[in-house]
């Protein structure tokens, strides 16, 4: 089956119990200012959004990428990788652990939110998706401000914590805060709850 057939097959039979992944500008060089506090903590954070890049390859749900595109308005998704994952790219290590591959949806924002002048309030639809799991940089920023506009259309969303980071954990614990009691999150880290506990849960 070529990838062509696999997305067709996925689009028609729609994702299961409409659940998708998203990892939001984890293709990142990470030689921003202010960039050092999250170089530490690339690792771990790497790990939980594999662990749950893993488990979605084996339920079947969509995963799709949520990316800035650094202000390159002629860019595309090869060229973010390949700029991100440089020789001397702080980044390096974490972009070549969570790569996208090429089963992947990728969709480049120029904001905040993703949903912000982007496909993706067309491509989630198309795809049967209606509960969303946020993974990502930063948490107060992007993964938050990506939250709220899907908290409006109406999303279930689990936002784990050990899978979304920020420089200062602070901000990262008051972000998960306001999503948790203002959009109905579920915050859950990944090691406490499954991506195939929270498919059984249902929706809200």
């Amino acid at each position: 089956m070529t990838k062509r057939d696999e997305d067709a097959a996925r689009i028609e039979g729609g994702a299961p119990q409409g659940v998708g992944l998203l990892i939001i500008d984890m293709i990142n060089d990470l030689a921003f200012e202010g960039a050092e506090a999250l170089r530490s903590k690339a690792g771990d954070l790497a790990t939980a959004v594999r662990r749950l890049r893993d488990e979605a390859d084996r339920l079947g749900v969509p995963v799709v990428y949520v990316n800035d595109n650094y202000g390159q308005w002629r860019s595309e998704t090869s060229k973010i990788v390949e700029a991100c994952s440089r020789e001397g790219s702080p980044g390096r290590e974490m972009v070549r652990r969570i790569a996208p591959r090429d089963g992947d949806y990728f969709v480049i924002k120029p904001q905040f939110s993703g949903f912000y002048a982007t496909n993706l309030p067309v491509l989630l639809p198309r795809l049967g998706v209606n509960r969303l799991v946020l993974t990502g940089l930063a948490t107060e920023i992007c993964v938050l401000f990506t939250a709220g506009d899907a908290h409006m259309r109406e999303y279930d969303l689990w936002i784990p914590a050990d899978a979304v980071a920020s420089e200062d954990d602070r901000h990262r614990d008051w972000a998960l805060e306001i999503m948790r009691k203002s959009m109905e999150a579920e915050t859950s880290s990944s090691t406490e709850l499954s991506l195939a506990d929270w498919l059984s849960l249902g929706m809200r």
